[in-house]
């Protein structure tokens, strides 16, 4: 499907990228090897985002490749819209494509908050190339943008192919705020009416989900769509490895919760939630 952007976002993406500097990638004359897409979208996204990263210079030298990179992106959006919409998605793709330089300043906070918050992290570079929680919050991030023009049909595909390659699972419902980091993140779920605040830290194995689900009264055996069953996470929390925050609660400012937790009410700023009464463990000598 030929798509023609008519907006100013290649010329925004081209600035922002003269306007990098360290610890960002910068060097354009680096080459990686080429790895290969299921989903183009995903692929051209990662170009747009980060061109130096994913053997994309062309883009930071040339702003009409970067217009180019943009048709090519909106293609792909109008066609994977095209049939859940009701008549022509084309001012849907212009309104996302405007929203990308936008996107690509929250995902540089969000490569921020990889590097200061796991020791193990070297580089950005490392951080964008390899991560699986920065590729999934980049997916979703767009997937978002897409959730919030009623293209919500089309934005699980791209979260529910973000899911294939890292296995976190974050619905495209959800508002994700600045600096997020999901580290390791393997078996992650953040459902979709789940806000999450800035500067918020979370481990492999945490769902935020709900707790029991509501029946639609007037279908029988089906469930009640369109309501809030999701929590509610504030500023600078960290969730530790394997814990559940469920149903519809509010976790507030400035707390930590500890792996393995069990949290179904809500949680007040300023406070650690931890598990206290650990299984004892016991040694036998087999010999």
């Amino acid at each position: 499907m030929e798509y023609n952007y008519t907006g100013d976002a290649h010329r925004r993406l081209f600035d922002s990228y003269g306007a990098d500097e360290a610890p960002f990638p910068t060097q354009a004359s680096m080459e990686f090897p080429r790895r290969e897409h299921r989903r183009e979208e995903v692929d051209i996204l990662k170009r747009l985002f980060f061109p130096t990263c994913w053997n994309a210079t062309e883009l930071v030298r040339d702003e009409l490749a970067v217009l180019d990179r943009l048709d090519d992106l909106g293609g792909l959006f109008y066609a994977g819209m095209r049939p859940y919409a009701d008549g022509a998605p084309s001012e849907t793709v212009a309104d996302i494509i405007d929203q990308l330089p936008a996107i690509r300043d929250m995902l540089k906070k969000d490569a921020e908050a990889a590097y200061k918050g796991d020791p193990a992290a070297r580089t950005y570079m490392e951080i964008i190339r390899s991560y699986p929680g920065f590729l999934a919050v980049m997916v979703q991030r767009v997937a978002h943008a897409l959730y919030e023009a009623d293209a919500g049909e089309y934005a699980r595909e791209l979260t529910e192919y973000a899911k294939t390659q890292t296995g976190i699972d974050i619905h495209p419902g959800a508002e994700i705020g600045e600096h997020f980091f999901v580290d390791h993140g393997t078996g992650v779920v953040v459902g979709e009416t789940a806000t999450v605040g800035d500067w918020v830290r979370i481990y492999q194995d945490v769902t935020l989900g709900a707790l029991h689900f509501e029946e639609d009264e007037g279908d029988e055996h089906a469930l009640k769509k369109g309501y809030k069953r999701h929590p509610d996470i504030g500023d600078h929390v960290v969730i530790g490895a394997g814990t559940k925050v469920l149903g519809a609660i509010t976790v507030g400012d400035h707390v930590s919760i500890g792996a393995n937790s069990w949290v179904t009410e809500n949680v007040p700023d300023n406070t650690q939630v931890y598990v206290t009464d650990h299984p004892t463990q016991e040694r036998k000598r087999t010999d």
